[in-house]
């Protein structure tokens, strides 16, 4: 099983960028299962940055400093999730990685623990 992550890149701040992640070797539709995405900065520990649990719906949770800039979605097949950046700023550079688990509860989304299976990261670098 893998999860793959692209569409990370350099941009300008204020600009956008649409990341994705796509996984191979099976399926995380069911209900039970939250995709998320987290990031690593140079010298800074793994944070968490948003999450989708499918039995919310399409409701995403996010963490403070993403929250309005960034959207988590998934495609109608919940076989792939995306997450929309807007307004992008100098300290969102990073490596994003996606990330899913099983049955997590709302106070674990954030929970890097938590999750199962990883993506290999996919830079994202904010710069003028």
């Amino acid at each position: 099983v893998q999860l793959q992550a692209s569409g990370g890149g350099l941009v300008r701040p204020g600009g956008s960028l649409r990341l994705s992640c796509v996984a191979s070797g099976r399926t995380f539709s069911s209900s039970e299962y939250t995709w998320a995405w987290f990031r690593k900065a140079p010298e800074k520990e793994r944070e968490f940055v948003a999450a989708i649990r499918w039995r919310d719906g399409r409701r995403g949770n996010y963490a403070d400093s993403v929250k309005g800039r960034f959207t988590i979605s998934g495609d109608n097949a919940k076989t792939m999730v995306y997450l929309q950046m807007n307004s992008l700023k100098s300290e969102d550079t990073a490596v994003y990685y996606c990330a899913v688990g099983r049955s997590l509860i709302t106070s674990s989304l954030r929970d890097q623990g938590r999750y199962d299976y990883w993506g290999q990261g996919t830079q994202v670098t904010v710069s003028s």
